[in-house]
């Protein structure tokens, strides 16, 4: 029994920060079997790094075995799919689409009479400078 307490001292260790409540690490005759993986001679779960595996790709696979879906059975798996996805977005009300659009525009319009009046006294600022050099120069 206490290999089975270092060994849970070890995997607590190896989860870092996160807290398990004392009873899940010890596994005793009237408990539950914790994280001890089902009973006292069995290894522990294996604990696999972010990302790995059939959720979230980037799981080893062995050289030479191919386990892919033809083309097409991916591509209507893919329809299917997006289409479950669809019916699970919360869209937008109609009044919102006009509210946002509204801002957006106005926005739009805001940006556009600044940067035209900003460009056009920037360019008379430039012709009066160059008028002025000119001048000075002697050479209008």
């Amino acid at each position: 029994m206490q290999w089975l307490k270092e060994r849970n001292k070890k995997l607590v260790a190896k989860i870092g920060k996160t807290e398990i409540a004392p009873d899940v690490l010890e596994s005793g005759p009237n408990t539950s079997a914790g994280l001890s993986g089902g009973s006292i001679g069995t290894p522990p779960p294996r604990i696999t790094a972010f990302g790995a595996g059939s959720e979230g790709g980037g799981g080893r696979r062995e050289r030479g075995i191919v386990d892919r879906e033809s083309f097409f059975t991916r591509i209507g798996k893919f329809f299917r799919d997006t289409r479950s996805e669809m019916k699970r977005v919360s869209w937008p009300s109609r009044k919102e689409v006009q509210n946002t659009t509204l801002i957006t525009l106005v926005a739009v319009i805001f940006f556009a009479v600044y940067l035209f009046s900003v460009d056009h006294i920037w360019a008379f600022l430039l012709t009066q400078l160059s008028n002025l050099l000119n001048k000075l120069t002697g050479t209008a």
